[in-house]
Order: C-alpha cells, then sequence, then structure tokens
C-alpha cells in the first residue's frame, strides 16, 4: 500500500504540476496571437488525444509523465505557409517571446499561492507548539528553552503550532540571523528566549533543521511497548512475536514504554534474549537472539518491529487558518521564501557550502508524495506548493534546454540587437543536455542512497 500510495501520488502531482507550467505558456502564446500546435503531457507514446479549437490543436497525454511540452507554428522546425508566417513563434516580438518563456515558471509560482491561499482559509491540523525535548548543549538549551514551553511568537510572528513559522526559521538561519521567541512555561509563565542562528553552520540547514540544528524537539507522544507490525526474516518472526503483543520485560527488567524498549534492545547486539509479553491476558515468554546492526560508527541490537501507530491526545492539536486577506499574504510569503532558499542553497551546493545530498530526485519526491496523500488532502496540497515552486526556479536556471536557458538567449538578443547564432544555439543545447543529465544522475543517487540507509 506504502508503494501504491507513492506511485499514485507522484503520478497525480506530476499531472498537475506539469499541466499548469505547460498552461502558462499555452495560455500566454494564444494571448499574444501565436498559434499552438500541440499541448502535451508526457513525452513518448500518446495514450489519450484530441483536436479542439479554432487552430485545431492537438491535445495528448503520453505515457511518461516526466515532463510535457507546448509546440508552437515556428519556421526554426518546420516551413511555415506565408499566410501564417504573422503566428509564428520566431516572427514574435522579443517581448511577446520573452512573456511565452516566462509564462511556464510563473504560473508555477501562482499555482503555489493559490495551493497555500486554499490551505491557509480552509485550516490546517497542527501539534501545539509545546517543547518535548531540548537537545543538551544545543542552540535551543544555550538559549534557556526548558521541556514544557510553549512557543508564542517568533520576532513578533504568532506561532499557534510546531509547524507554521518552520519556513521562517529557515530563512532566518540561512541568513545567520539571532532569533527572540516569547514562550510560556509549564506553569503559565510568560519568558523571553534567544535563538543564536548565527552558530549554525550552513550545512547543518536541512529538513532536520529545528530538530537537529537547533535543539527543539516537539511533543512526544508516550508509546506504549506494543508491537504495531513485525518485520520478515527478523528475529521477532521467527519466534512468533505478534502484532498486538504488549512487551511486559527483557529477562528480568521491565520494560516502561517504546523509548525503554529500544534502548535496552540497541545495547545488546546479538546477544539472546527473553521476553515476557502480555497476550489476550496471557503472558508468554518467547527466547531469541538479537540482531546484530551496524550504524553510525557502532553496533546495535535489532528485534524487527514496529511501534502501533502514534495517538495524539486532543488537547495537543492545534487547527491554523487564517483570513482571506492575511491567507494571500502569507501565501505569497511563503512562495518567495520557499523560492529564495531554493535558489540560495543550489548557488551554496555549487560553492561546495552546502552538501550535494540536499537534492533530491523522483524516488524522494514519490515517497513524500506518498507519505503527503496518506495524511489527508492539506498536507498534498501543501506538497504541490513546495514541488511547484522547486520546478519554477528550476526552470528559470540560466541552462541551455530549460526556460532560463531561452530567457538568456533573449537577454543576449536584447544586448547584441539580433539572436544567437545556430552554432551557439547547437552547443548551449549540448551543454544544457550533459548538466541536466549530471544533475539527475546526482539525484537518483541521492535518492537510492537515502533509501538504503
Amino acid at each position: 500500500m506504502t508503494f501504491l500510495y507513492s506511485v499514485v501520488g507522484f503520478v497525480v502531482a506530476l499531472g498537475i504540476l506539469i499541466t499548469v507550467h505547460e498552461f502558462g505558456h499555452y495560455w500566454v502564446a494564444k494571448r499574444l496571437g501565436v498559434k499552438v500546435l500541440r499541448f502535451s503531457i508526457g513525452f513518448g507514446r500518446p495514450l489519450w488525444v484530441r483536436r479542439g479549437g479554432a487552430d485545431d490543436t492537438e491535445y495528448v497525454v503520453a505515457a511518461l509523465p516526466l515532463g510535457g511540452y507546448v509546440k508552437m507554428l515556428d519556421e526554426n522546425e518546420e516551413a511555415v505557409a506565408e499566410a501564417e508566417q504573422h503566428r509564428a513563434f520566431n516572427r514574435q516580438a522579443l517581448w511577446k517571446r520573452t512573456a511565452i518563456v516566462l509564462a511556464g515558471p510563473l504560473f508555477n509560482f501562482l499555482f503555489a499561492i493559490l495551493a497555500y491561499w486554499l490551505v491557509f482559509v480552509g485550516g490546517i491540523e497542527g501539534v501545539k507548539p509545546v517543547v518535548g525535548k531540548v537537545v543538551e548543549e544545543s542552540i535551543a538549551a544555550q538559549g534557556g528553552f526548558k521541556v514544557g514551553d510553549e512557543i508564542v511568537s517568533i520576532n513578533q510572528r504568532p506561532n499557534r503550532s510546531w509547524d507554521e513559522n518552520r519556513l521562517y526559521l529557515f530563512n532566518q538561519a540561512f541568513q545567520r540571523r539571532p532569533v527572540s521567541v516569547e514562550v510560556k512555561d509549564s506553569e503559565g509563565v510568560a519568558h523571553h528566549r534567544v535563538l543564536d542562528l548565527s552558530q549554525l553552520s550552513l550545512r547543518e540547514i536541512d529538513a532536520g533543521l529545528v530538530e537537529r540544528g537547533i535543539g527543539l524537539i516537539g511533543y512526544i507522544p508516550e508509546i506504549p511497548a506494543v508491537v504495531g507490525g513485525v518485520q520478515p526474516d527478523s528475529p521477532a518472526s521467527s519466534v512468533g512475536l505478534r502484532v498486538g503483543d504488549r512487551i511486559l520485560k527483557i529477562d528480568a527488567t521491565p520494560v516502561a514504554d517504546w523509548r525503554d524498549l529500544v534502548e535496552q534492545v540497541r545495547d545488546r547486539p546479538g546477544q539472546p534474549i527473553r521476553l515476557v509479553v502480555e497476550r489476550d491476558g496471557d503472558e508468554v515468554s518467547l527466547s531469541m537472539i538479537l540482531e546484530r546492526v551496524s550504524a553510525d560508527g557502532g553496533e546495535y541490537g535489532r528485534i524487527g518491529i514496529q511501534p502501533p501507530p502514534l495517538e495524539l491526545p486532543d488537547h495537543m492539536r492545534v487547527r491554523v487558518d487564517y483570513g482571506p486577506l492575511e491567507a494571500l499574504g502569507r501565501g505569497i510569503e511563503n512562495t518567495w521564501v520557499m523560492s529564495a532558499l531554493t535558489l540560495n542553497m543550489l548557488v551554496k551546493i555549487v560553492q561546495l557550502e552546502v552538501s550535494a545530498k540536499n537534492i533530491s530526485g523522483p524516488l524522494t519526491i514519490a515517497q513524500y508524495a506518498g507519505q503527503t496523500v496518506r495524511i489527508g488532502l492539506d498536507r498534498f496540497v501543501l506538497f504541490l506548493a513546495i514541488v511547484s515552486i522547486s520546478l519554477g526556479v528550476l526552470n528559470l536556471l540560466p541552462i541551455p534546454v530549460l526556460d532560463g536557458g531561452h530567457l538568456l538567449y533573449y537577454l543576449i538578443e536584447a544586448v547584441t540587437g539580433g539572436p544567437v547564432s545556430k552554432q551557439v544555439l547547437m552547443w548551449g543545447q549540448q551543454i544544457g543536455l550533459v548538466v541536466l543529465f549530471a544533475l539527475m544522475s546526482l539525484a537518483f543517487y541521492n535518492d537510492i542512497v537515502r533509501l538504503l540507509e
């Protein structure tokens, strides 16, 4: 089911975002009088074809959903009848060609703003911003944060859930700025805390910034030592451990909760143990030899079970929503900040200041798509917004064969007064394909490494 969710989520997400991007090119081209011959979502063998409109445009859904294109009348590609030459793309004024090329990425950004707006107006479920753990000697610990602190505001921005201002914190961390935080402790007393983000290395700015970089971990519900899943070919499956079994003891040592279970097992790689479990009201003893697992330079014990589903208590649930105008402002802000962060991250990767491991490919995107689909529609829409922004930024990079490469050619044309030569276009296309192949290879490599970790 996880694989199915990932595949469906990936195909739906790409289908929506590619359609949005190509529709931008299509819509502006039509409005500026350029004849559109084909609007294709996907490449390769057509699965669905329909013709329509005054220009008999061909609308296509193709087999490979990894891109799309809008084919316009163009004398650089085929002969054009004299009566239609005024509608050929290559005959258009520079500003028109620029607008048509720019429209694709622009529609990606507009879609992201709309997606954020819809989620913020409708409201999104979240977790109350209460500190569950402060990592020792972390930036949060140095700032005086305590377990039980409820984060009320960040730089005077109201904070109602754990994730409401996460993107804002990313931006502040990237700019190495200190952050002023207002909290209420567990007794309701207000305090002022400071996060000195200038201490962060750029290499610590990733998806785990708040938890691993800053050292703030949100509310952690107590997880009982109950088996939620049994992995095949594991010590647990070999002795018949079942879903629903509650682990009471390891040898003679009582097990308080899931965390206690993990700590006891980790310390005994390859050792024999005896589990006492509660099953259907009876106590059952099971003996096994723990699996030996190597990770992070050490060896750890492993049973091969998964925890039960997390249950968040009602008092820790919040719903964050905004009025229509505030939601629009937040959507524009998030889109701008996310775009700037994406571009800055790419620049820092090229400058070798940030790890290239931050580049993700189709496998990671599919994984996140599946996860958000399972969580709910609001999370999937937010995922679409983030990927749409990434596609918009990527397409604006000055790499030949991308929209940004064409815009670079048009800039040269505006400066020199004439289009670049066919030889330059040919060399540019070859260079662009090599760069894209290198980026995709790196992205796939990172994806595979993540799956194997």
